[in-house]
């Protein structure tokens, strides 16, 4: 039985979500249709990136992930289908491919389906359903598509580290307003090497001295310092949202100064 999961920009308020669905089922009518999210903001494949990133391994072996984001072809944006660590991804390589794996993916085809209608204004229903049908029915990627040696590269900000300071950023911010930044825990603790320091955020009117393991290891409604599973800095309220509470957004700037 194929796993096949969703995640797009498409919302939920109207029919899209439900013909990518029927189009699915109708080509694998055993398929198990897993949401990932449908509410990326419009076009923003670095979020989608995230999410996938942060959910994809979860899955077993063999599922078929696509990605319906900012997924319009070009000469400069083909569509592809890519293997990496067991799993199916399906979309365009538009960049976000970069950001989801940490380096050229093991295998990549570019797609060369032969479609029943020349309309292209829904390639995840049109295209990519048709590419997971071929790959859940056991074909070849080599099949739908000519080998692609790289992936389209885009670079996220990093954050940056001198002079006892770490520089970085806010790059997500969830549904619980849970602030996650681009400081990973490695860079902290390379750069940081046990010292004392102080989370400084939202122009440095609030700040954090000690990271925790757990949410709930502060009081409720303080604020808390963690890495999340996702190996980055998130500044979060035990069941409250930090978003809120600080009117903090993304790109905004988050400093660790670490004392000897």
């Amino acid at each position: 039985m194929a796993i096949i999961t969703l995640t797009t920009d498409l919302g939920l308020k109207h029919h899209y979500v439900a013909s990518v669905k029927g189009a699915i089922l109708s080509q694998i009518p055993d398929a198990t249709i897993i949401d990932i999210t449908h509410e990326i903001p419009p076009f923003n494949f670095s979020k989608a990136a995230f999410t996938v990133k942060n959910c994809y391994l979860d899955f077993p072996p063999g599922t078929i992930h696509i990605i319906g984001v900012k997924s319009n072809f070009s000469i400069e944006t083909p569509h592809v289908v890519i293997k990496e660590k067991g799993h199916y991804f399906i979309g365009a390589d538009n960049g976000m491919f970069s950001l989801i794996f940490d380096g050229q993916p093991e295998k990549i085809v570019e797609l060369n389906l032969k479609l029943e209608t020349d309309r292209t204004t829904f390639p995840t229903k049109d295209i990519f359903v048709q590419a997971a049908g071929h790959i859940a029915r056991g074909g070849t990627m080599e099949v739908i598509g000519k080998p692609k040696t790289e992936i389209e590269i885009r670079m996220l900000l990093s954050a940056a580290s001198e002079n006892n300071v770490i520089r970085g950023m806010v790059s997500y911010i969830d549904h619980f307003g849970n602030i996650i930044t681009n400081i990973s825990e490695s860079l902290f603790k390379s750069f940081g090497k046990g010292r004392t320091f102080l989370i400084r955020f939202r122009a440095n009117s609030y700040e954090i001295s000690h990271v925790s393991n757990a949410y709930n290891a502060v009081p409720e409604g303080e604020k808390v310092a963690i890495f999340s599973s996702s190996g980055f800095l998130e500044i979060a309220i035990n069941e409250g949202s930090a978003k809120d509470l600080f009117g903090i957004k993304e790109n905004d700037s988050v400093i660790i100064e670490f004392y000897d």
